[in-house]
């Protein structure tokens, strides 16, 4: 069984209780491949992989073959990407950016928020250079980038208050979550699904020691001190399981991008999950 995951520290944190053994399932070898999220995207529009790390701006487009896991999620509250320009710049209206995938969550936001914006997608690794360079006039920051970046540059705007402006405030921001393969055996999905879980659980409650392996093995880009600032952003103790107000925000992001002209159609993220209590009713 193959999990696709991105090489970023949020996603490697958990999954890697899988990969190091801790948690697992009888006769079943888990492999991991690590791609940047906008890959992720594109190859679940393929149906690639059976379990896969995706953006929620992606999932209305690949409801038919996957459904959501309710584990492994990112969210934002108070923070998200950042829309970055050099000091002392003055964005005109149709101002050239880059963004990281047409298919991320901030890419969606973005569109709604610059309809006018002309935009260039790339390697989000790429984006700050590309700002300070001059090729684009602003890039949209994303992943680790965002605790730290060049001096020279400043935020223009956060995805945070744009999608505040949209939502009205109360609602984390929905960034990115996990999608399995709905042609798998249901009670192997809901078998996967918990052992997602119960790996995303064993993580945050192995945090220190889990961390230290990751760093210790150079399995993270980045130092101590900022895994743990970034653990707590994007791989939290609200990534374990969806939650009320989560499933709210992923179903108001759906709307607006249905809104928006984005999705072909407005769908409810309760809808498209594993219905776990399957497994105790074929059994009663």
């Amino acid at each position: 069984m193959v999990i696709a995951h991105s090489p970023d520290a949020d996603d490697i944190f958990m999954y890697y209780a899988i990969k190091f053994g801790w948690v697992g399932k009888k006769n079943t070898v888990f492999e991991n491949i690590a791609l940047d999220i906008e890959t992720l995207n594109t190859e679940a529009l393929e149906g690639t992989y059976d379990i896969s790390a995706i953006s929620f701006g992606l999932y209305p487009h690949i409801r038919n073959e996957y459904a959501l896991l309710r584990t492994a999620v990112s969210f934002g509250s108070g923070y998200g990407p950042k829309l970055i320009r050099k000091k002392e710049t003055v964005l005109k209206r149709r101002f050239k950016v880059a963004l990281s995938g047409k298919y991320t969550t901030n890419a969606l936001l973005f569109r709604i928020a610059y309809p006018d914006a002309k935009i260039v997608y790339m390697n989000f690794l790429e984006i700050e250079k590309a700002v300070l360079d001059g090729v684009v006039d602003a890039g949209v920051l994303i992943h680790e980038s965002i605790l730290g970046y060049d001096e020279s540059l400043e935020v223009e705007r956060e995805m945070w208050d744009i999608w505040c402006e949209l939502s009205g405030g109360a609602l984390p921001l929905p960034l990115g979550g996990m999608a399995i393969r709905r042609s798998l055996p249901l009670t192997s999905a809901i078998e996967y699904e918990n052992l997602l879980t119960k790996a995303v659980q064993i993580a945050r409650d192995h945090k220190a020691s889990l961390s230290k392996m990751l760093i210790e093995r150079s399995l993270v880009r980045i130092d101590a001190s900022t895994l743990e600032r970034y653990l707590e952003l994007y791989a939290n103790d609200e990534s374990i399981a969806l939650s009320e107000i989560q499933y709210k925000a992923i179903e108001l992001l759906f709307t607006l991008g249905h809104a928006h002209g984005f999705f072909d159609a407005q769908i409810n993220p309760r809808d498209f999950t594993i219905p776990l209590e399957y497994t105790e009713l074929r059994y009663s």
